[in-house]
């Protein structure tokens, strides 16, 4: 990589970790005053597909943003999911306490634990581009179904047990975490799937 490419790269970090300062500390100043407890539930959904859209449109429609995705190590980008062990035993607490459905405590909390469970597994394995792959998919699967299942309760079924996910500590999962989660999922794999396709392309341009 050029001196130039690495330049833009720091200089876009730098960019990308303020913003997800600023937001983090947004989420959690607004959920630890209860300031986000007093919204309608039905901003939840909104807010999480719009913390999930706007980094990776920004991904598509910025060759600098892209170009610094492209640069992180995918073990990095891996070793991110560990958090969701996390996620998953906060999901647990609460469902213990009868906070959440029950529905809706299994198919997220078993399902960020299996994926932050299967990350050292992962790491250990001989370095592959399949394995990443894999990994990513499983993850976004369970990602889709947690919120899937998450949309479900909240907006078509209107549980009232789900107002407890915008108090805190449990509102950093939705607001913050699945957000930034489910977007570097999306530009993760569309990195993985290009990748394969370029490499591919160039071992049958060669053979020709």
């Amino acid at each position: 990589m050029s001196t130039k490419s690495n330049v833009k790269n720091e200089t876009t970090e730098r960019w990308f970790v303020l913003v997800l300062t600023i937001w983090g500390a947004a989420v959690f100043v607004t959920g630890y005053f209860g300031i986000l407890s007093n919204i309608n539930t039905i901003w939840v959904p909104l807010l999480v597909i719009a913390g999930i859209t706007i980094p990776v449109l920004a991904y598509y429609f910025s060759e600098d943003f892209r170009s610094y995705i492209w640069s992180i190590d995918l073990k990095h980008l891996t070793i991110y999911h560990v958090w969701r062990i996390v996620a998953a035993l906060i999901f647990f607490h609460y469902g213990s306490q009868n906070l959440l459905p029950t529905q809706f405590t299994i198919d997220a909390g078993v399902g960020d634990l299996a994926v932050g469970l299967l990350v050292p597994i992962i790491l250990f394995l001989r370095e592959s581009y399949t394995k990443y792959l894999v990994f990513h998919i499983f993850g976004m699967l369970d990602f889709a179904i947690a919120v899937g299942t998450g949309f479900t309760f909240n907006v078509l079924l209107n549980d009232p047990l789900m107002r407890n996910v915008i108090t805190y500590p449990i509102v950093l999962i939705p607001l913050y975490g699945v957000c930034i989660t489910g977007a570097l999922s999306i530009m993760t794999l569309d990195r993985l799937l290009k990748s394969k396709y370029y490499s591919e392309k160039l071992i049958n341009d060669f053979q020709k």
